[in-house]
């Protein structure tokens, strides 16, 4: 996130939805490092990016009954299964792994593409993806076949969920279409090379015939969905690409373009069986859609379909 990005007390409660006081209390505990810009206190926005994933993890998300549970899966040895990705569903298929097995789980925050490469570099276990390919129109599975190279492994659906364009309230410059970006005025805010959002940017201006140099901003990078979404709600930016579930969070308009496919990557060898095994019984069963459901903006129609598997 870039180091000119910063937020007054006021604006971190409205993003976080707790009061000031909640606010206050957390720097008095240390927990949130502030700056003074006169006798305003002000928080850097990379320090409140860094305190939202260090607690993720630690959300407790209420669990609706009755419900379908998993089967109890016995792990003989405790082992660590990374996972890679920024949605926070990911947190609570986290959360369930490590309830139904011995499993521990650790959150790689890492983009589609380098966490991809990470799994053929036998860095990753599972692998979250949302590639677009736009010469077949296809997510995912044209880059993973041409990445995972002589590597065994299965693809399943986790869910699918609106990507488009993040714009000021009111929609001021009337941002409907990717051909919008030609707009010479325009000053966009870019997600890091490697990542889903950016991978799907690039190849809409590829079909589109648009330089990307020509866009102001384009060199512009931030490293989530949510410093996307701010550097548009604070003005550094008229446009961002990026997931409906941060526009909604940050309290900015957003442009749905596009239905994303949000899958998961596993290598299939005799280690992973069980793995595997405990993920397909996890996405099918009704404790875990439940969750993902009450929160909103996400199709679950294919969540737990293997849509492609090596044999």
């Amino acid at each position: 996130m870039s180091k000119e990005l910063s937020y007054t007390i006021e604006e971190v409660s409205q993003l976080l939805k707790v009061s000031k006081l909640t606010i206050y209390d957390l720097i008095k505990k240390g927990e949130f490092p502030v700056f003074r810009v006169g006798r305003q206190m002000r928080m850097d926005a990379k320090d409140l990016e860094n305190y939202i994933s260090q607690h993720k993890t630690k959300q407790t998300i209420p669990s609706p009954a009755p419900a379908v549970h998993p089967q109890k899966m016995e792990i003989k040895d405790s082992s660590n299964l990374v996972i890679s990705g920024q949605d926070m569903v990911l947190d609570i298929l986290g959360k369930h792994i490590e309830k139904y097995s011995a499993f521990k789980t650790l959150r790689s925050y890492t983009g589609s593409l380098n966490s991809l490469i990470s799994m053929y570099n036998g860095e990753c276990d599972i692998v979250s993806v949302h590639m677009f390919d736009g010469d077949t129109g296809e997510y995912n599975l044209p880059y993973i076949k041409k990445i995972l190279v002589g590597y065994p492994y299965i693809l399943i659906n986790l869910i699918s969920r609106k990507a488009g364009f993040y714009v000021q309230k009111g929609n001021p410059l009337g941002l409907t279409a990717w051909t919008d970006l030609k707009q010479e005025h325009l000053t966009i805010v870019n997600r890091e090379k490697g990542s889903g959002a950016r991978i799907l940017l690039d190849e809409q201006l590829r079909i589109e015939q648009i330089a990307p140099k020509s866009i102001k901003g384009y060199e512009h990078e931030e490293t989530s969905h949510l410093s996307v979404a701010s550097a548009v709600s604070t003005g550094i930016a008229d446009v961002g690409v990026g997931i409906e579930k941060a526009a909604k969070i940050v309290g900015i308009d957003f442009v749905p373009l596009i239905t994303e496919r949000y899958d998961l990557v596993i290598l299939k060898t005799p280690e992973t069986e069980q793995t595997i095994r405990l993920l397909k019984e996890i996405l099918t069963s009704t404790l875990f859609q439940s969750e993902i459901n009450s929160l909103g903006d996400y199709d679950l129609s294919q969540t737990g379909t293997v849509l492609y598997e090596t044999f």
